[in-house]
């Protein structure tokens, strides 16, 4: 290791705690920012600020907002008999990215969030909850459990279909997913 490079050294280690970013790509991130493009470094200093003191999780769905609540559980033209139940903020963004879905969402962190859901459908007058959580064995259990703590409210449960993508053969397919398709086949 060269000598007196630490201020480098700690930016390249800060990179690395990224998940998903190796030891290359932080060193990448901490030349380009450090040296190559300082102004760049600094914008992104600044946005990283601003992004920490003003974004907060929405206090009704658990998504990413600006203010107490977002703009998506403010806007009255959602349709809020709909509320889609995912596993992280960020699965807001990728569903809102398709434009498939008009509806609202929740943001299913924990077993004491159940109270919290309960309270969004009947604000809402919600009909349906459809989960769009990734296939699993955990996942399972979780929507069993949801439903077994809303058995009571009037309200239908649905869940994301899943299956074999487009265009992937059947060879390049997980069992798991395999299995899904099969078990959940629908009429012609």
């Amino acid at each position: 290791m060269v000598k007196n490079l630490d201020q480098f050294d700690n930016l390249v280690e800060a990179f690395g705690k990224i998940p998903g970013v190796g030891k290359k790509s932080a060193i990448k991130y901490a030349y380009y920012i450090a040296l190559q493009d300082p102004f760049f470094g600094l914008n992104l200093a600044h946005t990283i600020e601003n992004s920490i003191h003003n974004l907060k999780h929405c206090v009704i769905c658990g998504g990413i907002s600006q203010n107490e609540i977002c703009d998506i559980c403010a806007n009255d033209s959602r349709d809020s008999s709909l509320i889609c139940v995912v596993e992280s903020p960020k699965d807001i963004l990728t569903i809102e990215d398709s434009h498939s879905f008009d509806g609202l969402y929740f943001v299913f962190s924990d077993i004491q969030s159940v109270e919290k859901l309960k309270d969004m459908i009947i604000k809402f007058s919600s009909k349906e909850l459809i989960f769009a959580f990734s296939p699993s064995i955990n996942s399972d259990g979780i929507m069993l459990y949801i439903e077994d703590q809303l058995k009571d409210i009037n309200i239908n449960f649905t869940k994301i279909a899943q299956g074999i993508p487009t265009g992937v053969s059947l060879e390049n397919v997980d069992m798991l997913s395999l299995t899904k398709a099969i078990k959940d086949r629908k009429e012609l």
